[in-house]
């Protein structure tokens, strides 16, 4: 190798062919002549090739590395480690095909404060995802799939995009920090409004846009240099706390003539204290992001190393709301790693009244389709492993602003795709909440769920299953 500053690697695919040495699932599979026997026996368990290279790519950049996607952590529990309990002996299961599973889900009417409380026909929305983030073509696509179901989208940060609001029946509209985009007039024609204080992904910081992205549509709509790099504030210039965001969220009822709900979107971080902060505070609707929350792009370090997990989470907001008395005035919408209908069950059982989906979402769409072989290639990828997002060269439309990119998007046929996703999501959780004997999907409870591992039991208070009661520490 030469020695040279800009000659390192990046595992596993930078690696010159000349040298003879194969990597397999992260270990040394095959090595040259002289070279150390141990070194093809797998190394040392922390210096592993993975975190040699991230030494090396520290070296060669003097920063912290940026990606998109969404955590890497392996350690995390997941909705995998529960399992639903259906009815048997104790409860009656109610029929597959005679009998109805309700799941019209309510959020934002909890106060009796508002005149149009959010109505959606199914119990899950798409994530605040932003133009800028994602392209006209994507946000477009979102739109007229969530409504051809009877759900909901979210602005993102940025600002309405008009083709977004066109498409979308109903339309939440978000106010971050940094305020890009701010417009009394949008504020008015969106369904329903969002604070957000921080997100799963990167709590702590705000949103960030790589200067690739900043198009000159971008740089119009967020008043920003073009093609210079982003990073948004993280605290609101006009409150700091919980007695200030009761006075915002005054003003934003006002302003809107006290028709429509108030969210407010927060990462995981102490969400017992959190949600119970904001709900004091007087909004309809919290949103807790877990740690398993999806970006365009973020310092990786706060991908794997911030936040607590979504399944964690959402029991805590639950028994915050429980204890200071606001379950039933303020409703729960929990996010972050959110997959599948089953996925999605899970959080209602915990104690969620709505689900958010972003990742979930943009694969929908066609991320990490098996197309382009050549352009993700490019990237140093492949399909079903990309999470290159914070590049703006997304090879399939998604998470871009090149023109010719986007095109590849097709809204219509996206939006065929998100629906039927969406309808799929729903099927499984009636499924599951029918086997439990539920008429609705908002009946599920923690008592319909059983822990697979000490971890995931003591995450969530769920009983282990078998001995029926909490693993505690």
């Amino acid at each position: 190798m030469a020695d040279d500053l800009n000659d390192t690697y990046t595992y596993p695919f930078d690696m010159p062919s000349e040298e003879a040495v194969k990597f397999s699932d992260g270990a040394i599979a095959g090595k040259p002549a002289g070279v150390p026997s141990s070194y093809a026996e797998g190394g040392s368990t922390r210096w592993t090739p993975e975190a040699i290279s991230e030494v090396h790519a520290l070296a060669q950049l003097g920063r912290y590395q940026v990606r998109g996607y969404n955590t890497f952590n392996k350690r995390m529990p997941t909705f995998d480690d529960l399992t639903f309990v259906p009815a048997t002996m104790t409860r009656l299961p109610l029929e597959g095909y005679r009998e109805s599973c309700d799941t019209t889900t309510v959020l934002g009417g909890g106060r009796g404060l508002v005149e149009k409380p959010v109505e959606l026909k199914i119990p899950i929305y798409i994530a605040s995802m932003s133009f800028g983030a994602l392209s006209a073509n994507a946000k477009a696509s979102l739109g007229y799939g969530a409504s051809k179901v009877g759900t909901m989208t979210c602005t993102g940060e940025g600002g309405m995009l008009e083709e977004e609001r066109e498409a979308s029946q109903t339309l939440l509209y978000q106010m971050s920090p940094a305020r890009y985009r701010i417009d009394l007039d949008h504020i008015r024609r969106a369904d329903a409004l969002e604070i957000v204080v921080g997100q799963g992904a990167k709590p702590g910081t705000g949103g960030l846009l790589l200067g690739m992205k900043v198009s000159e549509r971008i740089s119009e709509m967020r008043t920003l240099p073009v093609g210079v790099d982003q990073r948004s504030t993280i605290r609101h210039p006009d409150f700091l706390g919980a007695d200030d965001l009761a006075v915002k969220v005054e003003e934003l009822r006002i302003a809107t003539n006290y028709q429509v709900p108030i969210f407010l979107k927060m990462g995981a971080t102490r969400p017992r204290y959190d949600v119970a902060i904001a709900a004091k505070a007087g909004v309809d609707v919290v949103v807790v992001d877990g740690a398993e929350g999806g970006t365009g792009a973020s310092p990786e370090l706060l991908l794997n190393h911030t936040g607590i997990p979504t399944m964690s989470s959402i029991r805590a907001a639950r028994e915050a709301l429980d204890e200071c008395g606001m379950t039933g005035k303020v409703s729960l919408v929990a996010a972050g790693g959110i997959r599948s209908g089953v996925d999605a069950a899970k959080c209602l059982a915990l104690g969620a009244d709505a689900v958010m989906i972003g990742n979930g979402a943009m694969i929908a769409l066609g991320c990490n389709s098996p197309r382009y072989y050549e352009d993700f290639a490019r990237l140093g990828t492949a399909p079903g492993a990309c999470h290159h997002c914070h590049t703006g060269l997304c090879p399939v439309g998604i998470a871009t602003q090149d023109p010719e990119l986007e095109a590849r998007m097709d809204p219509h046929a996206g939006a065929e795709r998100i629906a039927r996703y969406l309808t799929a999501m729903t099927m499984e959780i009636t499924a599951l909440a029918k086997a439990c004997g539920k008429s609705s999907v908002h009946n599920l409870e923690v008592e319909d769920l059983r822990a697979m591992s000490f971890e995931a039991s003591a995450f969530t208070g769920v009983k282990m299953a078998g001995i029926d009661r909490a693993f505690d520490w």
